[in-house]
């Protein structure tokens, strides 16, 4: 009623200022253009990285010493970190055990590493609501709640895997064996794998920034780092065009909606999670999808955890789609490994889910508080301890 005073003492007519007001249906359209800008935006950095990738033999030498299973870990780590993508890196695994460059034993050990990698991405878009104080806390928690669940699943798994597979005569941990006998009961036929729905919608702006790049690189490295940055910038574009988005009156018909039925539960929030990554073909856009959300206030905190727990099995289809045009065998059996990885991680965390929740929450804070530990935590864990490992292990045992 004020407002409808002031609005005619200044000779303005109210119903005009509420017309004024920004239709929902238009701020639906709004934030359609900037989910599709900010997909676009992440196959452009997985375009420009994977051309980096295909062009350095860097990304091949992290797997070169993979009989060490440490080295076959933290490579992974490494390279899913570098190209933002474990299906590049999976693909990768994949090629190296159908060669016999890496043995089936040692390639579960990478597949935790790309679980782990996988990561980095989620905290990067966490990373656009630094202006915001209480939406980056929020947003940095929910993507340290699938750093830590990958990262306390390779903790179990992987000496568990190392010991049986010291322990067992043919060399292959409990893991690998389950995951052989599940490859060799099932017997998928050979399919070819399918083109990504969001890549084929988004093909366009990648196809302008891999023309932008090729115009101004000269060598096939130099145009994937061009490429990559590119799509930086336009994700961070349109995450803050996102965010102020979601923070207006969109949020307002859009809380109920998640709080009520696709967020409900736990289970539910899972199998959105699975399903929605199957849909897409890739976790890293459904958890990065996430963060935003999460951050403005749109899904309950609680249910973050168990999507995320989903988006990590839903990755594996496109794994195990994948392994099966491969006519090798074992090809299927490190599919497997990465399904059976996630299943239990799932089985293991989600009962004991207020550990990582506790410890997201914990670092969420501590980063909200101070800036440069949200800066630490992705160095350190995705750049610093792997070389620094890769290093340390190649001196002492390769070189020994």
């Amino acid at each position: 009623m004020a407002q409808g005073k002031s609005a005619s003492a200044a000779g303005v007519d109210p119903a005009v200022v509420r017309h004024r007001e920004v239709p929902a249906w238009l701020r639906g359209v709004y934030a359609g253009l900037c989910l599709y800008l900010f997909l676009a935006a992440l196959n452009v950095i997985g375009s420009g990285l994977g051309t980096f990738g295909e062009a350095s033999d860097f990304l091949v030498r992290a797997f070169e010493y993979g009989e060490n299973p440490f080295i076959a870990l933290l490579g992974a780590v490494l390279v899913t970190a570098i190209v933002q993508s474990s299906s590049f890196t999976t693909a990768l695994i994949v090629t190296l055990v159908a060669t016999g460059e890496m043995t089936l034993g040692t390639a579960v050990f990478a597949i935790m590493g790309a679980n782990i990698g996988t990561s980095v991405t989620a905290l990067l878009v966490a990373l656009a609501n630094m202006r915001i104080r209480r939406t980056f806390r929020r947003s940095f928690t929910a993507a340290l709640l699938h750093d830590f669940f990958n990262i306390l699943t390779v903790a179990v798994l992987f000496p568990l895997e190392w010991v049986t597979s010291v322990l067992a005569e043919s060399g292959r941990g409990v893991i690998t064996q389950t995951a052989a006998w599940l490859a060799e009961l099932v017997g998928l036929p050979e399919v070819a794998r399918p083109d990504s729905p969001v890549g084929v919608v988004t093909a366009p702006i990648v196809a302008v920034f891999e023309s932008g790049g090729s115009a101004l690189a000269s060598t096939g490295g130099t145009e994937g780092l061009l490429v990559a940055a590119g799509g930086l910038v336009l994700m961070f574009f349109a995450l803050v065009l996102m965010v102020k988005n979601l923070r207006g009156a969109l949020l307002r018909h859009m809380d109920g909606l998640f709080r009520s039925y696709f967020f409900r539960t736990d289970p539910r929030s899972y199998g959105i999670g699975a399903i929605s990554t199957v849909m897409v073909q890739s976790s890293t856009i459904t958890t990065s999808l996430m963060v935003p959300l999460a951050g403005a206030g749109v899904v309950p905190m609680r249910r973050v955890l168990p999507f995320m727990m989903g988006s990590n099995l839903g990755t594996t289809a496109t794994s195990v789609l994948a392994a099966t045009a491969n006519p090798v065998s074992a090809a299927l059996t490190v599919a497997f490994v990465h399904v059976l990885f996630n299943l239990l991680g799932t089985a293991i965390w989600y009962p004991l889910r207020y550990i990582p929740i506790r410890m997201a929450s914990w670092y969420g804070r501590l980063a909200g508080r101070s800036m440069p530990y949200a800066f630490l935590f992705l160095f350190l864990v995705f750049l610093v301890l792997p070389l620094v490992g890769l290093a340390v292990t190649e001196v002492l045992l390769i070189h020994r």
